[in-house]
Protein backbone atom coordinates (compact mmCIF):
# COMPACT_ATOMS: atom_id res chain seq x y z
CA UNK A 1 0.00 0.00 0.00
CA UNK A 2 0.93 3.37 -0.14
CA UNK A 3 2.09 6.38 2.08
CA UNK A 4 -1.29 7.70 2.59
CA UNK A 5 -3.41 3.90 2.73
CA UNK A 6 -0.65 2.89 4.97
CA UNK A 7 -1.94 6.03 7.52
CA UNK A 8 -5.71 5.34 7.11
CA UNK A 9 -5.46 1.76 6.99
CA UNK A 10 -3.67 1.93 10.52
CA UNK A 11 -4.98 1.60 13.78
CA UNK A 12 -4.84 3.76 17.52
CA UNK A 13 -4.73 2.46 21.04
CA UNK A 14 -4.22 3.96 24.68
CA UNK A 15 -0.88 4.11 26.11
CA UNK A 16 0.00 5.62 28.99
CA UNK A 17 -2.83 8.56 28.59
CA UNK A 18 -1.25 8.96 24.64
CA UNK A 19 -2.75 7.81 21.24
CA UNK A 20 -0.31 5.29 19.48
CA UNK A 21 -0.69 4.06 16.30
CA UNK A 22 0.00 0.82 14.64
CA UNK A 23 -0.20 -1.19 11.23
CA UNK A 24 -2.11 -4.43 11.79
CA UNK A 25 -2.93 -7.41 9.78
CA UNK A 26 -4.55 -10.74 10.53
CA UNK A 27 -6.78 -12.63 13.52
CA UNK A 28 -5.84 -11.72 17.16
CA UNK A 29 -4.72 -14.42 19.65
CA UNK A 30 -1.91 -16.93 19.58
CA UNK A 31 1.85 -16.16 17.54
CA UNK A 32 2.38 -13.23 15.83
CA UNK A 33 5.28 -11.18 14.44
CA UNK A 34 6.22 -7.57 15.70
CA UNK A 35 8.19 -5.25 13.83
CA UNK A 36 10.04 -2.54 15.64
CA UNK A 37 11.35 0.61 13.75
CA UNK A 38 14.07 2.90 14.12
CA UNK A 39 15.28 6.34 14.99
CA UNK A 40 13.82 8.50 13.64
CA UNK A 41 10.88 7.08 11.22
CA UNK A 42 8.65 4.98 11.88
CA UNK A 43 6.42 2.13 10.98
CA UNK A 44 6.25 2.92 7.42
CA UNK A 45 10.10 1.42 6.98
CA UNK A 46 8.70 -1.74 7.22
CA UNK A 47 6.08 -1.29 3.69
CA UNK A 48 8.53 -3.06 1.18
CA UNK A 49 8.54 -5.93 3.31
CA UNK A 50 4.85 -5.96 4.79
CA UNK A 51 2.94 -7.79 2.15
CA UNK A 52 5.38 -10.58 2.45
CA UNK A 53 5.26 -10.82 6.13
CA UNK A 54 1.64 -10.88 6.35
CA UNK A 55 1.30 -13.87 3.87
CA UNK A 56 3.70 -15.78 5.79
CA UNK A 57 2.14 -14.87 9.50
CA UNK A 58 -1.21 -15.03 11.08
CA UNK A 59 -0.54 -11.88 12.24
CA UNK A 60 1.89 -8.94 12.20
CA UNK A 61 2.37 -5.86 14.42
CA UNK A 62 4.27 -3.09 13.73
CA UNK A 63 3.51 0.22 15.99
CA UNK A 64 4.83 3.79 15.72
CA UNK A 65 6.60 4.03 19.01
CA UNK A 66 5.91 6.71 21.09
CA UNK A 67 7.27 10.45 19.97
CA UNK A 68 7.80 8.89 16.18
CA UNK A 69 5.38 8.57 13.28
CA UNK A 70 1.79 9.34 13.61
CA UNK A 71 2.36 8.18 17.71
CA UNK A 72 1.39 11.12 20.28
CA UNK A 73 4.72 13.28 20.60
CA UNK A 74 4.10 14.60 24.00
CA UNK A 75 6.27 16.89 25.13
CA UNK A 76 6.88 16.85 28.76
CA UNK A 77 7.49 12.84 28.82
CA UNK A 78 10.96 10.61 29.95
CA UNK A 79 11.25 8.96 26.35
CA UNK A 80 13.31 5.76 27.27
CA UNK A 81 13.83 2.37 25.85
CA UNK A 82 12.34 0.81 28.82
CA UNK A 83 9.21 2.84 28.10
CA UNK A 84 9.50 1.69 24.23
CA UNK A 85 9.32 -1.83 25.95
CA UNK A 86 6.65 -1.49 27.67
CA UNK A 87 4.33 0.21 24.88
CA UNK A 88 5.46 -3.22 22.65
CA UNK A 89 4.41 -5.61 25.76
CA UNK A 90 1.10 -3.49 26.27
CA UNK A 91 0.24 -3.44 22.27
CA UNK A 92 0.64 -7.88 22.51
CA UNK A 93 -1.62 -7.80 25.69
CA UNK A 94 -4.27 -5.51 23.87
CA UNK A 95 -4.03 -7.86 20.55
CA UNK A 96 -4.43 -10.94 22.83
CA UNK A 97 -0.40 -11.90 20.99
CA UNK A 98 0.76 -14.28 23.74
CA UNK A 99 4.06 -15.42 22.33
CA UNK A 100 6.12 -13.61 19.12
CA UNK A 101 8.71 -13.35 17.13
CA UNK A 102 10.51 -10.26 16.69
CA UNK A 103 11.97 -8.32 14.34
CA UNK A 104 13.96 -4.98 14.67
CA UNK A 105 16.07 -2.08 13.29
CA UNK A 106 18.11 0.70 15.07
CA UNK A 107 16.52 1.76 18.03
CA UNK A 108 14.40 -1.10 17.61
CA UNK A 109 17.35 -3.21 18.38
CA UNK A 110 17.66 -1.94 21.67
CA UNK A 111 14.13 -2.49 22.50
CA UNK A 112 14.42 -5.56 21.46
CA UNK A 113 17.16 -6.46 23.23
CA UNK A 114 15.41 -4.94 26.56
CA UNK A 115 12.36 -7.45 25.57
CA UNK A 116 14.89 -10.40 26.12
CA UNK A 117 15.82 -10.01 29.00
CA UNK A 118 12.70 -9.73 30.11
CA UNK A 119 11.91 -12.93 28.81
CA UNK A 120 14.98 -14.20 30.28
CA UNK A 121 13.74 -12.72 34.28
CA UNK A 122 10.38 -15.13 32.98
CA UNK A 123 12.39 -18.37 31.69
CA UNK A 124 14.67 -18.04 35.34
CA UNK A 125 11.46 -17.78 37.05
CA UNK A 126 10.12 -20.72 35.43
CA UNK A 127 7.68 -19.29 33.64
CA UNK A 128 7.83 -20.20 29.85
CA UNK A 129 9.16 -17.69 26.85
CA UNK A 130 7.37 -15.72 24.97
CA UNK A 131 9.78 -14.60 22.44
CA UNK A 132 10.10 -17.47 20.01
CA UNK A 133 13.07 -15.88 17.96
CA UNK A 134 14.33 -12.46 16.72
CA UNK A 135 16.24 -10.77 13.91
CA UNK A 136 18.34 -7.67 13.94
CA UNK A 137 19.07 -5.59 11.41
CA UNK A 138 21.97 -2.61 11.86
CA UNK A 139 21.66 -1.08 15.37
CA UNK A 140 23.64 0.24 17.96
CA UNK A 141 23.83 -3.25 19.78
CA UNK A 142 27.27 -2.76 21.79
CA UNK A 143 27.70 1.28 22.41
CA UNK A 144 31.72 0.13 22.24
CA UNK A 145 30.94 -0.02 18.36
CA UNK A 146 28.30 2.41 17.73
CA UNK A 147 29.28 5.69 15.76
CA UNK A 148 26.12 8.13 15.77
CA UNK A 149 26.08 10.84 13.15
CA UNK A 150 27.33 14.33 13.86
CA UNK A 151 23.96 15.59 13.92
CA UNK A 152 23.01 12.55 16.28
CA UNK A 153 25.97 13.72 18.71
CA UNK A 154 24.74 17.52 18.36
CA UNK A 155 21.12 16.77 19.36
CA UNK A 156 22.83 15.21 22.92
CA UNK A 157 24.30 18.34 23.94
CA UNK A 158 22.54 21.26 25.53
CA UNK A 159 21.99 22.89 22.31
CA UNK A 160 20.14 19.89 21.32
CA UNK A 161 17.14 21.38 21.83
CA UNK A 162 17.71 24.47 19.42
CA UNK A 163 19.09 21.96 16.56
CA UNK A 164 16.14 20.06 17.13
CA UNK A 165 13.81 23.36 16.07
CA UNK A 166 15.86 24.15 12.95
CA UNK A 167 16.19 21.11 11.51
CA UNK A 168 14.87 21.32 7.82
CA UNK A 169 14.28 18.41 5.43
CA UNK A 170 17.27 19.48 3.72
CA UNK A 171 19.44 18.44 6.50
CA UNK A 172 17.79 15.60 7.20
CA UNK A 173 17.72 14.29 3.64
CA UNK A 174 21.35 14.67 3.66
CA UNK A 175 21.98 12.97 6.94
CA UNK A 176 19.71 10.48 6.17
CA UNK A 177 20.72 9.56 2.78
CA UNK A 178 24.82 9.40 4.53
CA UNK A 179 23.69 6.05 5.99
CA UNK A 180 22.54 4.12 2.32
CA UNK A 181 25.29 2.11 0.34
CA UNK A 182 26.48 4.22 -2.53
CA UNK A 183 24.14 2.30 -5.07
CA UNK A 184 21.09 2.25 -2.83
CA UNK A 185 20.19 5.51 -2.30
CA UNK A 186 16.56 7.05 -1.43
CA UNK A 187 14.88 8.84 -4.04
CA UNK A 188 13.25 11.75 -3.36
CA UNK A 189 9.95 10.42 -2.46
CA UNK A 190 11.18 8.04 0.24
CA UNK A 191 12.71 10.97 1.29
CA UNK A 192 9.82 13.20 1.30
CA UNK A 193 7.86 10.56 3.34
CA UNK A 194 10.19 10.16 6.18
CA UNK A 195 10.57 13.63 6.88
CA UNK A 196 6.14 14.02 7.10
CA UNK A 197 6.86 11.28 9.80
CA UNK A 198 9.44 13.31 11.87
CA UNK A 199 7.41 16.18 11.13
CA UNK A 200 3.77 15.05 12.22
CA UNK A 201 2.36 16.93 15.15
CA UNK A 202 5.87 19.13 15.38
CA UNK A 203 8.15 15.88 16.05
CA UNK A 204 10.99 17.00 14.79
CA UNK A 205 10.95 19.22 18.06
CA UNK A 206 11.02 16.05 19.94
CA UNK A 207 14.09 14.74 18.55
CA UNK A 208 16.75 15.71 21.03
CA UNK A 209 14.62 13.82 23.81
CA UNK A 210 14.34 10.73 21.74
CA UNK A 211 17.86 10.45 21.14
CA UNK A 212 18.61 9.85 24.73
CA UNK A 213 18.28 6.25 23.73
CA UNK A 214 22.11 6.60 23.03
CA UNK A 215 23.58 7.16 27.01
CA UNK A 216 20.62 4.90 27.72
CA UNK A 217 22.72 1.56 25.60
CA UNK A 218 25.82 2.64 27.79
CA UNK A 219 23.91 2.47 30.89
CA UNK A 220 22.38 -1.13 30.60
CA UNK A 221 25.12 -2.67 28.75
CA UNK A 222 25.07 -5.21 30.67
CA UNK A 223 21.92 -6.19 30.90
CA UNK A 224 21.40 -5.96 26.63
CA UNK A 225 24.75 -7.80 25.89
CA UNK A 226 23.79 -10.74 28.27
CA UNK A 227 20.40 -10.52 26.44
CA UNK A 228 22.12 -11.62 23.18
CA UNK A 229 24.44 -13.77 24.94
CA UNK A 230 21.54 -15.86 26.57
CA UNK A 231 18.35 -15.30 24.62
CA UNK A 232 15.51 -18.19 24.74
CA UNK A 233 15.11 -18.49 21.42
CA UNK A 234 17.10 -18.11 18.22
CA UNK A 235 18.64 -14.79 16.77
CA UNK A 236 19.80 -14.23 13.68
CA UNK A 237 21.35 -10.79 12.51
CA UNK A 238 21.24 -8.88 9.34
CA UNK A 239 23.26 -6.69 8.68
CA UNK A 240 24.12 -4.11 5.94
CA UNK A 241 28.22 -4.22 5.87
CA UNK A 242 27.99 -0.45 4.19
CA UNK A 243 26.28 1.12 7.07
CA UNK A 244 28.81 3.88 8.80
CA UNK A 245 26.75 4.07 12.01
CA UNK A 246 26.81 -0.09 12.76
CA UNK A 247 28.06 -1.88 10.05
CA UNK A 248 31.04 -4.09 9.74
CA UNK A 249 32.98 -2.90 13.25
CA UNK A 250 29.43 -3.94 14.84
CA UNK A 251 29.38 -7.62 13.15
CA UNK A 252 33.05 -8.22 14.26
CA UNK A 253 32.04 -7.25 17.92
CA UNK A 254 28.73 -9.75 17.73
CA UNK A 255 30.64 -12.09 16.58
CA UNK A 256 33.29 -12.11 19.65
CA UNK A 257 30.63 -12.14 22.48
CA UNK A 258 28.04 -13.99 20.66
CA UNK A 259 28.70 -17.88 20.60
CA UNK A 260 27.80 -19.29 17.90
CA UNK A 261 26.74 -16.03 15.83
CA UNK A 262 24.04 -16.45 13.37
CA UNK A 263 24.78 -13.33 11.11
CA UNK A 264 23.61 -12.50 7.61
CA UNK A 265 26.35 -9.92 5.81
CA UNK A 266 24.62 -8.00 2.88
CA UNK A 267 27.81 -6.16 1.23
CA UNK A 268 27.06 -2.82 -0.50
CA UNK A 269 23.78 -2.12 1.68
CA UNK A 270 23.61 0.51 4.27
CA UNK A 271 21.72 1.30 7.63
CA UNK A 272 18.20 0.11 6.59
CA UNK A 273 18.40 -2.87 4.68
CA UNK A 274 14.71 -3.52 4.51
CA UNK A 275 14.38 -0.63 2.27
CA UNK A 276 17.77 -1.10 0.00
CA UNK A 277 17.76 -4.60 -0.04
CA UNK A 278 14.08 -6.06 0.57
CA UNK A 279 13.86 -9.19 -1.39
CA UNK A 280 17.33 -9.94 0.51
CA UNK A 281 15.91 -9.61 3.76
CA UNK A 282 13.12 -11.16 3.40
CA UNK A 283 15.00 -14.64 1.93
CA UNK A 284 17.28 -14.17 5.32
CA UNK A 285 13.97 -14.19 7.19
CA UNK A 286 12.40 -16.85 6.01
CA UNK A 287 15.03 -19.48 5.88
CA UNK A 288 15.45 -18.37 9.33
CA UNK A 289 11.66 -18.82 10.64
CA UNK A 290 12.01 -22.01 8.65
CA UNK A 291 14.06 -23.75 11.45
CA UNK A 292 12.46 -20.83 14.38
CA UNK A 293 9.01 -22.63 14.38
CA UNK A 294 7.62 -25.42 12.67
CA UNK A 295 3.51 -25.11 11.68
CA UNK A 296 2.62 -21.49 11.72
CA UNK A 297 5.68 -19.90 9.43
CA UNK A 298 4.99 -20.44 6.29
Amino acid sequence: MDFAAWRSSGNFFEYRGHRIFYQHSGIDSGTGLLCIHGFPTASWDWQSIWPTLTQRFDRVLAPDLIGFGWSDKPRDYAYSVCDQADLCEALLKQRNIIRVHVVAHDLGDSVAQELLARDIQRVDQGEPSRIVSTVLLNGGLFPETHRPRLIQRMLLTSLGPFIARALSERTFARSFSAVFGARTQPNAEQLHECWQLIVHAQGQRRMHQLIRYIPERLARRARWVDALQRASGPVRLIVGMDDPVSGAQMVDRYRALIAHADIVELPGIGHYPQMESPRAVLDAMTDFHHTAESGRVA
